[in-house]
């Protein structure tokens, strides 16, 4: 199952809907403006709150937390000594590790377990300049998880980008 993201409207405090490929309204991500640090909500059409996005604080990398019902389900941070750019290494709560690697400054890449696609992030399926697709390629996988692993993924690599740190995560270059 595709859904589709509009890119130009991922700042805090923004609202926005996630479409499926039939165009109907399927989360919502909720931004929390004047907080702290930056938190976002990713909700079920009716407003239920399925995953919060947390940024991680006091870190020497930056990283970003995933909660389900107030527990953690994940942390996510770049992915050290990997020769790969733009790779991030997700953490499950009970150990399990996803890896995210491509080109996520150009929303072209994807997330895989033990070498298994589970979900690949593309713009190539859309004419519109600022959308993209996290395509689900496993039926029974945590969409709205993985739809929470893309949009971390992306908020930490631009946020790496305006902090002056290269796609490959090496500082002042």
């Amino acid at each position: 199952m595709k859904y589709l993201v509009r890119d130009k409207m991922l700042a805090i405090g923004d609202d926005y809907w996630i479409e499926d490929e039939d165009g109907r309204h399927a989360f919502l991500v909720d931004g929390k403006a004047l907080r702290f640090r930056d938190t976002l909500e990713l909700k079920d059409p009716d407003g239920q709150i399925l995953i919060t996005l947390r940024e991680k604080l006091f870190t020497l990398r930056d990283a970003m937390t995933l909660e389900r019902d107030e527990r953690r389900l994940a942390v996510i941070r770049r992915k050290r000594l990997s020769l790969l750019r733009g790779h991030f290494r997700v953490t499950l709560a009970e150990g399990t590790e996803l890896d995210v690697s491509g080109r996520i400054l150009e929303r072209e890449f994807k997330v895989e377990y033990d070498g298994e696609l589970l979900a690949l992030v593309s713009r190539q399926w859309y004419r519109v300049r600022e959308t993209y697709a996290v395509d689900v390629v496993r039926e029974d996988a945590d969409a709205a998880l993985l739809i929470a692993v893309a949009v971390c993924v992306i908020r930490l690599a631009e946020k790496e980008r305006e902090d002056g740190v290269s796609p490959d995560g090496v500082p002042g270059r």
